[in-house]
């Protein structure tokens, strides 16, 4: 009999230990379900090849893209907002590791034929999210690897140059029961591949009405109405090739207007952070593939219902090595800061801060694998420095720029300027360049051989390596194979 007591408390104990512990469990799950109900949706809408100079919230009176001129009117419009390499795979692997290209593989395109990737124990911005509970999804172009680096839940499939067909397949993740993130990536406005030697003169380039884009009031410009950048120029061709870029752009504006059309239709538009930015510059020669402003320096528009200003601009340096982290903290997804070059913003979208967002640093080292010209750059405030490591190189061109009418109108006729710059200077960089963004916007006057600001070139010399050996550079050894930075008291 005391031993069926004993049995009998056991299995009472037992029983009670289970039911807290299934109890407790229950209550864990409810509260994660809790917290993912009000965990925030996040959508990073991504366009191929746009710059600042071609959207009407930045100053653009001719481009007509009212749906992200609304965006801006109601969220935040970053001024200063850098990638930190002006080339697809290579700014999109930073987009999504919150890492620099040089520290994780991610050298140049991922094309087979190229196998550059992202190193294995990379941990990407669509993974965290997912084991956070997010519901992952991706739409458009990729142009990152390994798969399972960056993977996402769901593979949705529309034609990448037709942006409303894009959000309509869409539809069913923005209606999702579980909090999503949303990595839409367009085509456009990134160049078409029709290559016309014999006439230099490419009609379509930007991929307008080619490979059965379905028009939808499609927006066509004047090519004597664009405005043509400084670093451009001004000729038939260009105009030409400007037009079509704007027209891209347009449609572009016309699908990020649908998609936040579904969002509403959701009732996910007041609990969703939208982000528009592009992986880098327009594809013209002077801005994609290059380290000036033109190539790295890119529209930023967030929108989030949760802060308070609204319409507002700001000023601080931030960078697509930041967007991982901040991405992360607005979903309230834990993270080791030491796990990222960059850090978060989201202090600071709607309440510019009066210090510590003055610096960035960019690393560019291919494009295609043909294309090695390593670059390295750091900018401080007003002061920017260009290292062209392998500045005895031919500057290499992606070849559909080279292709460019815009392009072979200067170069085939032997014109001795392209825009503001000689010709022969976009083919051969000297070593090291150092501009005053201040007082010269167009990168024209290189100050690193002027004696006056030997201080100041030094000093950015110094800023540069700390960046280097902190990200762990392997082109750091290209100092004389000198890596030791201990006492220059440099603070990044």
């Amino acid at each position: 009999m005391k031993d069926y007591f004993k049995i009998l408390k056991s299995t009472c104990l037992f029983v009670g230990f289970a039911l807290m512990f299934f109890t407790s469990c229950e209550e864990k799950q409810n509260a994660k379900t809790e917290q993912l109900k009000s965990s925030p949706n996040i959508i990073l809408f991504v366009a191929d090849d746009h710059g600042t100079d071609a959207l009407g919230c930045y100053g653009n009176p001719v481009i007509k893209t009212p749906n992200l001129d609304k965006l801006a009117s109601e969220g935040v419009m970053f001024t200063n907002a850098y990638c930190t390499s002006a080339s697809c795979a290579a700014s999109r692997s930073v987009i999504l590791s919150g890492l620099y290209g040089h520290a994780t593989g991610s050298y140049g395109h991922v094309h087979d034929y190229h196998h550059f990737s992202t190193f294995d124990g990379v941990k990407s911005l669509s993974n965290r999210l997912s084991e956070a509970g997010y519901l992952t999804a991706r739409i458009g172009k990729y142009h990152v690897a390994p798969e399972k680096v960056y993977l996402f839940d769901e593979v949705l499939e529309a034609d990448p140059r037709n942006t409303v067909e894009m959000a309509d397949a869409s539809k069913n993740v923005l209606n999702s029961d579980k909090p999503f993130f949303l990595y839409f990536c367009t085509d456009d406005p990134h160049r078409g591949h029709p290559f016309k030697p014999e006439t230099w003169d490419i009609p379509n380039t930007f991929g307008n009405k080619v490979g059965g884009y379905k028009d939808v009031n499609q927006v066509v410009y004047n090519p004597d109405n664009v405005i043509v950048p400084d670093f451009l120029p001004d000729n038939k061709q260009s105009r030409e090739e400007i037009a079509q870029y704007y027209q891209s752009i347009s449609r572009i504006d016309q699908g990020f207007g649908k998609l936040m059309s579904h969002l509403k239709d959701a009732g996910k538009l007041y609990n969703t952070i939208v982000f528009y930015i592009s992986d880098n510059g327009m594809a013209f020669p002077g801005a994609k593939t290059t380290v000036y402003e033109p190539g790295i320096k890119l529209p930023c528009i967030i929108k989030d219902p949760t802060k308070g200003k609204k319409g507002s601009v700001n000023h601080a340096k931030i960078s697509w090595v930041d967007l991982t982290p901040t991405i992360l903290e607005m979903a309230e997804v834990s993270y080791n800061p030491k796990d990222f070059h960059g850090k978060s913003f989201n202090t600071i979208i709607d309440n510019e801060p009066n210090q510590g967002w003055d610096q960035i640093y960019a690393s560019h080292t291919f494009h295609e694998i043909t294309m090695y010209y390593p670059m390295r750059v750091s900018i401080d405030k007003n002061y920017k420095l260009i290292w062209n490591i392998a500045y005895r190189l031919d500057y290499p061109f992606a070849s559909d720029l080279w292709a460019a009418s815009t392009w072979q109108s200067i170069y085939k006729n032997d014109i001795e300027y392209y825009g503001k710059r000689k010709v022969k200077d976009y083919m051969f960089h000297p070593e090291f360049e150092l501009f005053d963004l201040d007082k010269d916007p167009g990168e024209l006057n290189n100050l690193a051989t002027n004696a006056n600001f030997e201080a100041v070139l030094e000093n950015m010399k110094k800023k540069m390596k700390a960046f280097q050996l902190k990200t762990k550079d392997p082109w750091l050894i290209m100092w004389d194979h000198d890596n030791s930075l201990q006492g220059t008291g440099v603070d990044l």
